[in-house]
């Protein structure tokens, strides 16, 4: 309601800006044209008129064709940079008069002239969302790291700001939702696919089940992120029976565990803008207080880089794992393995070794592990609680895991020294039941560190 109101608000704005100056200049799909319409908004001072400019902007921008918008991204990143006059004049005061005021002046200075150039056409009715789709489109140029990568830091710096924890909603998402929000969750499901609209009903309104979005009051109908709850009696292994058309649900009132079973963010243009940590915080937040009973948060994750990464292991000298399980990893080249329960059960001790080996070892070249989701979770100060070889035998999780899946644990009252753990020491906070697969096995960085804080007994 929020943003629609607001929408509505400047939308008045801008008609009333053409009813005193009179109609404005139509808008030629032209990448020139629309950046001589951006030095004409940036030389504006009227409210109105800048309001009616920034919307003949974002309309000529929709009406771009796809091979004219290139040009025009690539006008934003060279023509509208810092003002180098102001900038070699603050320069030159700071020397000759170093002061924080004039320190301040000349960092302002620096800011390129598109950054002010974006925050006036974030104020035309739909300036928000043509700004994130103007970044999604900017993401898909082969040499966004060249020149154009100016252009992207300057918009993440922007959303940054805009999209920060304190302007997003969280809002349930149930069978009730309006359609229109429905669909999207349907197109942007990133994890596990939903197949139809029945299958998002057994998502959505059981008893068992909840899901969350963030939503944002200048996207009213646009989720940035939402998050699929299962309600359990226990920590799940295998993401099967989760979306089994002829599974039982259970009453809430019995589950114990609420877990997180797919996390899908839903805005490429907002990629890099971190949603995921303040909605899990969030949900356990909620949930808790719905459902005292809940005694463990965790979730049931995919392992997508882990099979691309076993390939290049096995085919190296590293020491990461042994000579029996390359041997026993053999398995994996042969055709249609996976329906062999046989096969599965002989390949499942090397590829719990290899799975400890890829989170435990297996480092980046900013000595982070490799694993992205692994990233995303120990850095929100959850444990790597288990590793579930076969969790997932869908075509997918085969092909981007060979169906290993993993939990993580979010306990409450150990997040903030798992968090530091990782942040600081770089250590993957692990259970004993993950430990034990490490080849040799190790004790755990954390526990080290413990026993030098506790006195040994006498």
């Amino acid at each position: 309601m929020t943003g629609s109101f607001l929408g509505d608000l400047m939308q008045t704005i801008a008609e009333r800006g053409r009813a005193l100056i009179g109609p404005g200049r139509a808008v030629s799909p032209s990448p020139p044209q629309l950046l001589d319409l951006c030095e004409a908004l940036l030389s504006s001072r009227g409210e109105a008129s800048g309001v009616r400019l920034a919307q003949d902007i974002v309309t000529g921008w929709h009406a771009l064709p796809e091979a004219d918008r290139a040009p025009f991204l690539r006008g934003l990143a060279t023509q509208f940079g810092p003002d180098l006059k102001r900038l070699e004049r603050a320069i030159r005061h700071y020397q000759e008069s170093p002061s924080p005021l004039l320190a301040a002046k000349l960092h302002a200075a620096t800011e390129p002239r598109r950054q002010e150039l974006m925050r006036r056409l974030n104020l035309a009715p739909g300036g928000t969302s043509a700004l994130v789709r103007l970044r999604e489109t900017l993401l898909a140029q082969t040499d966004a790291k060249g020149d154009l990568a100016a252009l992207d830091e300057d918009l993440t710096h922007l959303f940054t700001s805009w999209f920060n924890r304190g302007f997003l909603v969280l809002r349930a998402i149930d069978w009730t939702t309006p359609a229109n929000i429905l669909e999207k969750i349907i197109r942007y499901e990133a994890v596990h696919e939903i197949h139809d609209w029945n299958d998002l009903r057994r998502r959505l309104e059981p008893e068992d089940r909840r899901c969350f979005g963030f939503f944002h009051p200048q996207l009213v109908d646009e989720p940035l992120i939402f998050v699929e709850v299962a309600l359990t009696r226990g920590i799940p292994d295998a993401i099967a029976p989760l979306l089994a058309e002829d599974r039982v649900p259970i009453r809430a009132t019995e589950a114990t565990t609420a877990v997180f079973y797919s996390i899908s963010n839903c805005q490429t243009g907002l990629r890099g803008i971190s949603f995921g940590n303040f909605l899990i915080k969030h949900v356990v937040e909620t949930l808790s207080r719905e459902m005292p009973r809940l005694t463990q948060f965790v979730t049931l994750s995919p392992v997508p880089g882990f099979a691309a990464w076993l390939k290049r292991a096995r085919n190296d000298t590293s020491d990461l794992l042994s000579p029996d399980d390359h041997a026993s990893l053999a398995t994996l080249d042969t055709p249609d393995w996976s329906a062999s329960a046989e096969s599965r059960k002989g390949l499942e001790p090397a590829l719990l070794h290899a799975a400890a080996a890829y989170f435990l070892d297996a480092k980046d070249k900013r000595n982070r592990p490799v694993d992205a989701v692994a990233r995303f979770h120990l850095g929100n100060g959850a444990r790597l609680e288990r590793l579930n070889p076969f969790g997932d035998l869908s075509a997918k999780g085969l092909k981007q895991a060979h169906g290993l899946m993993v939990n993580y644990l979010y306990r409450p009252d150990d997040i903030e020294r798992n968090h530091e753990a990782f942040a600081t020491h770089g250590e993957v906070v692990a259970a004993a039941a993950v430990q034990k697969w490490r080849t040799p096995p190790r004790r755990s960085l954390s526990d080290r560190l413990r026993d030098l804080t506790v006195p040994t007994p006498s």
